[in-house]
């Protein structure tokens, strides 16, 4: 009967196993693809394009305007990133040591961004920013991306406050820290890997979000998710090999920005501190 056990638990094993495996072939053929269209001259009916050129590198450099669009979601990463951070971690610290009527509330507000998608509280966002002036503009772009990132912050930080010790920071008030030199000295270095992973997460986060972006921007404010759509299903008739190459754009500047974060965040260091 053990033997019996023993052996369906490997098949299942490799089954599993299997169906990662295919998962993941399947996902870098796709990526494969996109990358070869750019490149090739064209490609139809044969394994791989009969020539290569960068010319559709530099046809989507000059007509999507890649330059202004790569510096505006730059600015807009940043912005939400940076914000989310100033906003999130006080916020967190607040919410991890404080007890007030309504918390429970004030956490499930925390939650709905993240459990309801974006579009649903998107258009209504947009008719506000619309209103106040704002939508169109780059602010309103960093202003609607605030939304799910400092919940997204708030709830990620607390854990990692919830695990100092309370006796850490009362015995720096003994030694006279005042509140903004126990966050700055004392807790913001022990934090440090629940900041890191949050802001990383929120960048990712940000570069991918499309729905608030897309209801909210205006011609000078599109980010490059944003113009990769326009560049798709806008009318006239553009070559298959440029959109893929701002695709690829796309994706190697994604790729960039992980890499970067990832110089500062060990994702091993996160999960070990997070369980400690």
């Amino acid at each position: 009967m053990r033997r019996d056990e023993g052996i369906l638990g490997r098949l299942w094993i490799w089954a599993v196993w299997a169906l990662v495996g295919f998962f993941i072939l399947n996902l870098l053929a796709m990526i494969a693809s996109v990358v070869v269209n750019s490149f090739g001259t064209r490609w139809f009916n044969t394994w791989l394009p009969p020539g290569y050129t960068i010319r559709w590198y530099a046809q989507a450099w000059d007509e999507f305007q890649l330059p202004d669009i790569l510096l505006v979601t730059f600015q807009v990463v940043g912005a939400v990133v940076i914000v989310s951070g100033l906003i999130g971690v006080p916020a967190a610290y607040a919410m991890a040591r404080r007890d007030f009527p309504g918390k429970r509330a004030v956490m499930l507000l925390f939650l709905l961004p993240m459990l309801v998608p974006p579009i649903t509280y998107g258009i209504p966002l947009a008719t506000v920013l619309y209103q106040a002036g704002l939508a169109g503009t780059i602010w309103g772009v960093i202003l609607a991306n605030l939304v799910p990132t400092i919940p997204f912050v708030i709830l990620i930080m607390i854990p990692f406050v919830e695990q100092i010790d309370p006796r850490v920071e009362a015995a720096a008030r003994v030694f006279g820290a005042g509140l903004r030199q126990l966050f700055v000295r004392v807790l913001v270095p022990l934090l440090a890997p629940g900041i890191l992973a949050a802001l990383l997460l929120v960048l990712v986060r940000t570069i991918a979000m499309f729905e608030l972006t897309f209801l909210t921007a205006g011609p000078t404010s599109q980010t490059l998710v944003v113009a990769l759509y326009y560049a798709v299903f806008a009318a006239g008739v553009r070559p298959g090999q440029s959109i893929d190459a701002m695709a690829v754009v796309y994706m190697l500047t994604t790729l960039a920005w992980l890499l970067l974060a990832l110089r500062f965040v060990n994702p091993a260091q996160i999960v070990t501190r997070a369980k400690t």
